[in-house]
């Protein structure tokens, strides 16, 4: 197969590039660390005016219908400028509520989502992100009342959170959930699995994007910090150090855009497993070739560092990945 993205893909995702670009993102993600969602807010809207939420949405609900090319490009921007909030959750739930028999919680959120107006976080653990901004929380868990293999699925519309916890990441503001709380939506959803497997493949297009920011950043900043009278990217080992990164960076993105057009488990949890991979070797790399300043919360570098390592475990760590890969996606 020879896949390559069309003019109009690129110049979709050239747009959000540019958008991002005159945000002022790392202002935004301190802000919404501190939970002040003013501003990400209005991110948030501009994000959903230039269609992306729309792409997991049907056009029977105002969107554009289920686009995973497209979705890829625009999360590879997003992680490339680290936009905060629930991007990946939100696409999620409006795959999964698209797919309920029915029908009925689907028209009431999704045009909503589809348009920015509401956020959407959407758990399968003890933790959901963001949860104190979005509209729609949504809980998967499996039933407690018998046996363990034969427990149907639930989704359930969780109760508001309490206090946030600690997190990695600042910008990843986690609050406890409760699966088995809340309005009861429905029963072994058919449209779980491509749910969770669209949330996995934009969690690797996210981290790819944080990568190449890193890897950008750092070749930036090693041409400007100079050591014996001469810039360190002039020396031999820091160019055998970029020059890995770029390399893993690069072997990820045909898998991330393979995955994106096949769908399958197995791909997709390919490109997860090495997307987050090469952003977290490119974050270790760019924190090294920092130096000192690289460990400081108050540098810009720390808000795509952080980032890099939470999405690394985010919707299936590398050994949950691999083996995913191994069992030829039975076991996503």
């Amino acid at each position: 197969m020879r896949f390559l993205v069309d003019a109009e893909q690129r110049a979709f995702g050239a747009s959000l590039d540019a958008m991002l670009t005159a945000a002022d993102t790392p202002a935004v993600i301190r802000d919404w660390s501190r939970g002040d969602h003013a501003r990400g807010r209005a991110l948030w809207s501009r994000v959903a005016k230039a269609g992306v939420f729309a792409l997991a949405v049907p056009e029977a609900y105002e969107g554009l219908g289920m686009r995973p090319v497209e979705l890829t490009l625009a999360f590879v921007e997003l992680g490339r400028h680290a936009v905060p909030g629930p991007l990946v959750e939100t696409v999620a739930a409006a795959a999964l509520l698209a797919g309920l028999d029915d029908q009925g919680p689907a028209k009431r959120w999704l045009p909503a989502l589809a348009s920015g107006e509401s956020a959407a976080t959407l758990t399968t653990g003890p933790y959901a992100l963001d949860a104190d901004m979005a509209g729609l929380r949504l809980t998967i868990s499996s039933s407690l009342s018998g046996p363990a293999a034969v427990a149907p699925t639930e989704l359930r519309l969780a109760p508001p959170p309490g206090p946030p916890l600690r997190s990695l990441d600042p910008a990843r503001r986690l609050f406890p959930a409760d699966p088995h709380h809340g309005e009861l939506l429905a029963t072994d959803p058919g449209s779980l699995a491509p749910a969770l497997l669209l949330a996995r493949l934009t969690t690797a297009a996210q981290a790819l994007g944080v990568g190449l920011a890193l890897l950008d950043r750092t070749v930036s900043y090693v041409g400007q910090r100079t050591q014996f009278g001469t810039p360190i990217g002039s020396f031999q080992a820091v160019k055998h150090r970029l020059a890995d990164a770029e390399v893993a960076l690069e072997f990820a993105r045909p898998l991330l855009l393979g995955a994106a057009l096949t769908m399958a488990p197995e791909d997709v949890a390919a490109a997860k497993v090495t997307a987050c991979e090469a952003a977290y070797t490119t974050a270790r790399t760019a924190l090294q070739l920092h130096g000192a300043i690289g460990y400081t919360a108050e540098y810009d570098l720390s808000l795509w560092l952080t980032k890099a390592r939470a999405l690394r475990t985010a919707w299936g760590g590398p050994d949950e990945c691999r083996a995913a890969v191994l069992s030829g996606g039975r076991r996503c």
